[in-house]
């Protein structure tokens, strides 16, 4: 017999149970769950057992959970209220590393980290202190004057990428430093038209709305002039894949006849990339944005060479060559840095946020000296870009990044969970493809393997809810809302994952049961 907790909280009455094992995961047998405070109905008890935390978070004394909707109804941005994923809402108090605990005290693992957004995790005390020292010092003042935080960040920044990418613009989020590439861009090359791929995120500004290729962002007005949407290469759903495409641990379950060193899939892509040279745009163009692997998309991956390919074919045409490295960039990848090392290229501007500030709003295009000096024909200002707080938040999450060793840990706990998570995949008709790098994963949700059909949304939403309520966070994306989303801190241990694999395994198993 074994003494566990029969519900994730943390504050539930201790039973005994007979323990199976699934992978390294145990699962408990329980007869209830009484928690001191929550009133949520939890699913069935036989769920895996949480690896254990030494953080204790504060006693939640706030508002109450009734009056905090009230106001969200009443006060908040009414998008607040559609992007509520679940049924029961996940009230948040307190969050260390990879956790996070509700009002009510419960935990539950973070595998979406504030929409791959927290990098070394929650709370970090090496983050948090440099941010309470810089906050002592100096929170803000303006760029007319010379600070230190601006300079050594900058030159820190810098020395992580490749020559001649070496000028740093600071912004205050990913929209924010996208909209302003769009812009170098153009004055530039003197070219208007820019193109990305189908099913991409690039921002909700005006203008980034056009980047942006997914109807659930976009509003109908004119917005993003210039912007031309091309097939995304995607090996898995899009009309050509094979068994070993994409630069991943995890290959898609398609079979194909190429040669070793040779892909179909990829020349296919690329002569619908030229159709739309021939086709949509101009001779010249001022841009291609991409990323290097699609974040809201569902972690789409291209194949292996096709980014080097046409990175070649925009700059035969004048454009520059943009990488988006919004959720990709600080090690998420695991084998680089940045996410378009991992293709062989260097591009022509890079753009970040998210993860650069570990939930710190600051973003950043870095660029050659050469782009750079086309904008000086106008003022360009940025009140809060570069800020005192910002400069030293960013700063230390590169020392962060590199002391902890977070990249390694991203390479090694993504690989393992990948792996896993492909056991599931050959288990469960449901589960179409699992793909990524280090913790830049998605998990694409089918009706059939034959048909490749996106899971219904209200099945999605049914397994998101059931993950949820045994103490797990993960995300949506992709173009029909089919892929499940895991980005998060990079600090997550293989514990962590085991938990995760059994908790979705029984997400799954239950919903098939049911069905």
């Amino acid at each position: 017999m074994y003494k566990v907790v029969s519900c994730v909280s943390g504050r539930c009455a201790v039973l005994t149970g007979q323990p199976f094992l699934l992978g390294l995961a145990k699962f408990h047998l329980a007869s209830g769950a009484l928690c001191q405070k929550s009133a949520i109905r939890y699913p069935p008890t036989d769920i895996p057992e949480m690896p254990p935390c030494n953080f204790k978070p504060e006693e939640y004394k706030g508002m109450s959970k009734e009056r905090m909707m009230e106001i969200r109804k009443l006060n908040c941005n009414p998008m607040t209220m559609k992007v509520t994923y679940y049924k029961k809402p996940v009230f948040i108090h307190q969050g260390y590393m990879q956790w996070l605990w509700d009002v009510d005290g419960r935990r539950y693992l973070d595998l979406f980290a504030g929409v791959a957004t927290v990098s070394v995790g929650h709370c970090h005390p090496k983050v948090t202190a440099a941010a309470e020292q810089q906050m002592k010092r100096l929170w803000h003042t303006t760029n007319i004057y010379v600070y230190p935080p601006l300079h050594e960040y900058c030159e820190k920044l810098a020395s992580y990428l490749p020559d001649p990418l070496k000028v740093v613009y600071l912004t205050n989020s990913g929209s924010e430093a996208n909209d302003l590439a769009m812009l170098m861009a153009r004055l530039h090359t003197g070219n208007f038209d820019i193109i990305t791929f189908r099913g991409s995120y690039h921002g909700g500004s005006p203008q980034t709305m056009g980047l942006t290729s997914n109807a659930a962002y976009k509003y109908p007005i004119a917005n993003g002039l210039g912007c031309t949407n091309t097939m995304c290469p995607d090996v898995f759903r899009g009309p050509w894949g094979g068994s070993h495409c994409r630069d991943s641990p995890v290959q898609t379950i398609r079979e194909c006849s190429c040669a070793q060193g040779h892909c179909m899939a990829n020349e296919q892509y690329l002569r619908q990339l030229k159709e739309t040279f021939a086709t949509s745009v101009p001779s010249r163009i001022a841009a291609f944005f991409a990323e290097p692997i699609q974040g809201m998309g569902g972690a789409v991956q291209y194949p292996k060479n096709y980014l080097k390919e046409a990175y070649k074919l925009v700059r035969e045409r004048g454009g520059l060559c943009i990488a988006d490295e919004v959720q990709t960039g600080f090690g998420r990848t695991g084998s680089h840095f940045w996410g378009f090392q991992g293709h062989g290229i260097v591009p022509d501007m890079v753009t970040m946020a998210k993860g650069i500030g570990n939930g710190f709003p600051i973003g950043a295009v870095v660029t050659t000296p050469e782009i750079a000096s086309s904008f000086v024909k106008a003022f360009h200002f940025n009140t809060f870009g570069g800020n005192a707080m910002a400069c030293a938040v960013g700063s230390s999450v590169l020392d962060t990044i590199k002391e902890d060793g977070t990249q390694q840990n991203s390479l090694h706990v993504g690989t393992y969970l990948m792996t896993e998570l492909a056991k599931l995949r050959d288990k469960y008709e449901i589960i179409g493809d699992v793909r990524g790098k280090g913790l830049q994963i998605g998990v694409e949700m089918v009706k059939d393997k034959a048909s490749r059909d996106p899971l219904p949304p209200e099945v999605m939403s049914e397994l998101f809810e059931d993950i949820k309520d045994m103490g797990v966070l993960i995300g949506k994306g992709g173009v029909y809302g089919q892929t499940f989303r895991v980005q998060p801190p990079m600090c997550i241990t293989k514990e962590d994952v085991d938990f995760f694999v059994a908790v979705f395994n029984k997400a799954i198993h239950s919903y098939m049961a049911r069905k």
